[in-house]
């Protein structure tokens, strides 16, 4: 089935560029959730009328596609207000076309979510309702928030890419059970209880890597890591807390590094990833800095997710961006009041 424009929610071809500006882009992932993006959006549109929220809505076709349609929107159609209706994935998409694009300021876009996504790691660090109407009021009563960005520049086919993240980059262990996931999710069997299924299995097909590891300059790290975390929020994996100390504004990148340990030592502390409480494990390390390098034995590759999305692998080089993107959060003391 092919999706572009949901009929009767476009506004009229004729707006002005200033009438655009007023006007919410809504990239809905019909796919997103297990079909639960497709399943939930006429009870969304119906929120988002109500509340008197004024919407041109598009519907992502493929993958990659909501980084097309965001970059396209806002280049040659005026627009600077998103709201993604998805998940964590479909929210990268919209960060990464927001960045690609080049006629404003990517602080100058705002974004809003209205989750329908398996995991919603980044909204739980903002402590996001789960209820769609009180997720519709946010877009209106909701606080405007400059979260920082991180940058992966990795190798794919012999070729030197990058993308935008707004939540963690995984390395390691954490890609393959994101890969694993992926799989899971594209059979309709995603979800945090599959993605806890897929972080035992993995368990038995995983080697750890020697890596080493520098920041701002400084060398931090040589040796066997079983998985790596470096991000601008606490949490993925459908509620694993990897970056316990994340601040999403401060202008760092956290990094989390579990070593090579016993398959044993994992399992008997799984429920410790839930909050956060894993750090105290001899295993593992924790640094920050601003400006990442991760490079891999020749022989052994290292492979990354970034915000639950598989990409490439080693070497691999991270940056941060401060207050790179102004998103709608529920206000909390948890948070700075940054805007």
């Amino acid at each position: 089935m092919s999706w572009i424009i949901y009929p009767g929610a476009l506004t009229s071809s004729n707006k002005t560029l200033e009438d655009k500006k007023n006007t919410w882009l809504v990239i809905v992932n019909p796919h997103a959730g297990s079909k639960k993006g497709e399943r939930d959006w006429p009870e969304i549109r119906r929120l988002l009328k109500n509340a008197g929220i004024k919407t041109h809505c598009v519907f992502s076709e493929r993958p990659y596609h909501a980084m097309e349609i965001t970059r396209n929107h806002i280049e040659k159609k005026g627009f600077e207000k998103i709201i993604v209706v998805g998940g964590d994935g479909t929210l990268n998409e919209v960060i990464n076309g927001i960045f690609m694009q080049r006629r404003i300021k990517t602080q100058d876009v705002t974004v809003g979510m209205i989750s329908v996504g398996t995991g919603n790691d980044w909204g739980r660090m903002y402590e996001m309702p789960e209820s769609y109407t009180e997720q519709v009021k946010l877009l209106t009563n909701g606080h405007k928030f400059l979260q920082d960005v991180g940058k992966a520049t990795f190798r794919f086919s012999g070729d030197k890419q990058e993308r935008y993240f707004i939540n963690i980059a995984g390395m390691g262990y954490d890609a393959l059970v994101a890969e694993k996931a992926n799989i899971m999710k594209q059979k309709g069997k995603g979800g945090p209880v599959s993605y806890l299924v897929n972080v035992v299995s993995g368990l038995f097909q995983y080697k750890s890597v020697h890596l080493d590891i520098h920041a701002d300059g400084k060398h931090l790290f040589s040796g066997k890591v079983f998985t790596m975390s470096i991000g601008i929020c606490k949490y993925n994996g459908g509620g694993m807390m990897q970056l316990p100390d994340a601040v999403p504004d401060d202008g760092l990148l956290d990094i989390t590094i579990i070593r090579k340990t016993t398959k044993y030592r994992i399992v008997t502390n799984i429920k410790n990833l839930y909050d956060g409480s894993f750090v105290k494990m001899r295993e593992v390390e924790q640094f920050i800095g601003k400006k990442i390098t991760v490079s891999s034995r020749p022989i052994h590759k290292l492979y990354l997710e970034t915000d639950g999305e598989s990409l490439g692998h080693s070497p691999l080089n991270f940056e941060v961006i401060p207050k790179a993107i102004r998103v709608m959060v529920k206000k909390s003391s948890n948070q700075k009041q940054n805007t």
